[in-house]
């Protein structure tokens, strides 16, 4: 009998582990709160050869490339809009960049005819009974599956049901993040462009062929407990914290309000013992996320690579859930290392300070080790080969 298999979250960790384990012959079910794929949020990366190799593996890195956003260097600028730093397209981009919907939608067209999707749902209670997961949902009918994975990023909802409350995981930096889709009012093309004042920091970068640009807002700010649902608080918060700023930023943030798509959150860390309990595991932003800047989405898919082949050697679940957190744990501390610097990047204290860090690292010799920086997280992983990781087929194995 094939085993089943649960995942919270069809983002994208969701989607890439549900791959690897139709093809290893699981009985996958992706569940996801929201009604559709969602489009639009910020531009992600791949970087360094770890990263492509999964992408190839897969198969989408033809398609990756083709749907990529073409972004070039990012520009520090003052408040005239005068070059402080130019940092290469390699830094913020890596190899190839896409928005995060952009990818999320290949990876629901790879995956949606071999696993089961239901939208619009949540997991209510997990009961594990030692043999099978028990699973209540707040739509669905109960049903029973032999492991579940919580790739329901940050805000994990498996998370708070398996292993307890997000206040014991989820550390605030003090740096939060917005994200809108707006028109390329700046005509923007290709490049992007970095404006900061102390605690506050507003980037743009164009996408779309040029006809529109994303917009993300980074401050340091304390203010309390934000309801995520909110959404329209939320825009009144951003709008607040930058009032007065210099450059283009009242121009940019006019379009906040009437933007097609929205994302706020605390810039954030989760840290945890361990991301496997029972028959649960934690995969991607929900065990070991940063909000931003932690090459979260290589970091994912990487993981998801590793988890289901991990599975799919060990043939049961206990010495697979072992292997796994032993193999990614350097992957894993590394990109959170990285992550550790995003909100004084682009919202620092000292903007000199800053913008004089960055030009020493541009400089002559020292910009090949900016761009050994860039890549040396990614690839802190020796990547295994898996059985059946290379089948040309995406149609389901049998079960081992």
């Amino acid at each position: 009998m094939r085993k089943k298999v649960l995942i919270s979250g069809a983002s994208i960790a969701g989607p890439a582990l549900a791959y690897w384990l139709a093809r290893y012959g699981y009985e996958v079910t992706v569940v996801e709160r929201a009604q559709s794929i969602r489009p639009g949020g910020q531009a992600v990366d791949f970087r360094g050869h770890v990263h492509l190799s999964v992408l190839e593996k897969m198969g989408i890195l033809e398609e990756v490339h083709r749907r990529r956003t073409g972004n070039g260097d990012l520009h520090m600028v003052d408040d005239q809009g005068h070059d402080l730093v130019r940092l290469p397209a390699s830094f913020t981009g890596g190899e190839v960049e896409i928005l995060r919907g952009d990818l999320a939608a290949i990876l629901y067209d790879l995956t949606r005819d071999a696993v089961r999707y239901v939208f619009d749902d949540s997991i209510s209670e997990l009961v594990d009974t030692g043999d099978a997961v028990r699973v209540t949902f707040e739509r669905g009918v109960s049903e029973a599956f032999d492991l579940v994975i919580g790739a329901d990023g940050l805000h994990s909802n498996v998370r708070r049901l398996a292993f307890g409350p997000e206040s014991e995981f989820v550390h605030d930096t003090g740096y939060h993040v917005a994200i809108f889709e707006a028109p390329n009012r700046l005509r923007l093309h290709r490049d992007v462009m970095l404006y900061s004042e102390p605690d506050r920091g507003l980037s743009v970068y164009p996408i779309h062929d040029d006809t529109a640009a994303n917009v993300m807002c980074v401050f340091a700010a304390d203010v309390g407990n934000i309801d995520r649902q909110d959404v329209d608080g939320q825009k009144r918060l951003v709008a607040g914290a930058f009032a007065g700023m210099g450059w283009h930023s009242g121009q940019v943030l006019a379009d906040m309000a009437e933007a097609p798509s929205f994302y706020f959150d605390t810039i954030s860390m989760v840290k945890m013992d361990s991301w496997t309990k029972g028959r649960v595991a934690l995969l991607g932003d929900a065990g070991y996320g940063a909000t931003c800047g932690g090459m979260g989405t290589g970091l994912a898919v990487v993981c998801a690579y590793v988890l289901a082949g991990e599975l799919a050697a060990a043939h049961e679940h206990r010495t697979a859930f072992a292997a796994y957190e032993q193999r990614i744990a350097k992957l894993t501390k590394a990109c959170q290392q990285v992550a550790g610097g995003v909100g004084s990047f682009f919202a620092p204290k000292n903007i000199r300070r800053r913008t004089w860090t960055f030009k020493v690292l541009t400089a002559g010799p020292m910009s090949r080790f900016l761009d050994k920086m860039t890549t040396k997280a990614a690839t802190a992983i020796d990547l295994p080969a898996y059985p059946a990781a290379d089948v040309g087929s995406s149609a389901p194995l049998d079960p081992a």
